[in-house]
């Protein structure tokens, strides 16, 4: 591992090197992965509206994404437990650098740029420790600076606060190997956290589940501007039991979590795959595939505003005051007053939909 004092040198040498913006390749909204009738797996630059501006081939199945702030690139992330990240330059379609995780660890599929565009933070899997770190990376030549730990086991998604300061990690608690593919190692004692560090890894804070609920693995989030953090869960449980798939929580406060009625709760299968917040943040959602479900709540109160019949839905974004979501059977749509379809693709659509930050 590289040493606290070389890997904060390297923190202050990185730098931005002037490009275009966003604006160069039409400002697209949303980052996705995609399978396409040819067989190719790809990341595509969409549209609110749902129309392609770009689609770029991807090594393998890719699962999350990130935008650059500043500069036209995404990050592709692979599926775990892969070991790739491409870098794309989004103008030309080019492949400008590929990340390979370092011995003994892989990627989850998720990463965070700093605000200022200098570092990649992405999440990893000591996998012979079955302890997780957060990888940093300096983003003028995508070379690695160093890690730290994550706070826990298996971490998933990662965001940067609104403060430009703190990152939120989802540590799902499950524990695997590669040899083993995506077998869950150790199920009856997992423990899922979100922990908060400073972007030097220093810890700042963890939450916790309560101990009924410690097979319920915290996956994906969400972050409002106000620093509310949006979570979705996954149960590892029986099947029997229907505990809630999303949670709140504010530095400082307990968790709360929210939860739909039985006879709606009951159909989603212990499995929420993505979260966002509305536009206007009154409002909070998750998407359900495996129960072909969108349900959305008023965060004031938690209360159930809707639940959606949506086949194969999964990606979701934030979108005018209301929602852009994808589904596996090609479509894109809204959620605003109502749900409608706003455009059909020829393609199977990934885990999640990721915004790309306006350009200035």
């Amino acid at each position: 591992m590289t040493s606290r004092r070389r890997f904060l040198a390297g923190l202050a040498a990185a730098s931005l090197a002037p490009t275009q913006g966003w604006a160069a390749v039409g400002a697209p909204d949303y980052l996705a992965a995609a399978l396409f009738p040819d067989g190719s797996h790809r990341l595509v630059g969409l549209l609110a509206d749902g129309s392609i501006l770009f689609s770029l081939i991807l090594p393998a199945r890719g699962h999350a994404a990130a935008a650059h702030p500043h500069r036209p690139q995404a990050v592709a992330f692979a599926r775990r437990p892969g070991t790739f990240t491409v870098i794309i330059d989004c103008t030309t379609g080019a492949q400008t650098a590929a990340l390979n995780a370092p011995d003994g660890r892989h990627f989850y599929g998720h990463g965070a740029f700093s605000q200022d565009g200098t570092r990649l933070f992405t999440t990893e899997n000591d996998y012979e420790a079955g302890e997780g770190v957060i990888g940093v990376w300096e983003t003028a030549q995508y070379t690695r600076l160093g890690e730290f730990p994550s706070g826990g086991t298996g971490p998933h998604d990662i965001r940067l606060m609104a403060d430009g300061k703190t990152l939120v990690i989802a540590n799902g608690g499950i524990e695997t190997h590669p040899d083993t593919g995506r077998t869950k190692l150790n199920l009856p004692v997992m423990q899922p956290n979100l922990t908060y560090l400073d972007l030097d890894g220093s810890m700042l804070e963890q939450a916790e589940l309560p101990p009924g609920l410690r097979q319920n693995s915290i996956r994906h989030l969400a972050v409002r501007p106000d620093g509310l953090i949006g979570f979705a869960t996954q149960w590892q449980g029986q099947t029997i039991e229907h505990p809630p798939l999303l949670g709140l929580h504010r530095p400082g406060d307990e968790i709360r979590l929210l939860s739909a009625p039985n006879a709606y709760q009951s159909r989603l299968q212990g499995y929420a795959g993505s979260i966002a917040f509305s536009g206007d943040g009154a409002s909070v959602a998750i998407t359900c595939p495996r129960g072909n479900a969108l349900h959305q709540f008023r965060v004031e109160d938690g209360q159930l505003i809707g639940a959606f019949e949506l086949d194969d839905v999964c990606g979701l974004g934030t979108g005018g005051d209301g929602f852009v979501y994808t589904t596996g059977t090609g479509a894109v749509g809204t959620l605003g007053a109502t749900v409608k379809t706003s455009a059909r693709q020829d393609c199977q659509w990934d885990n999640h939909l990721i915004p790309v930050g306006r350009p200035a």
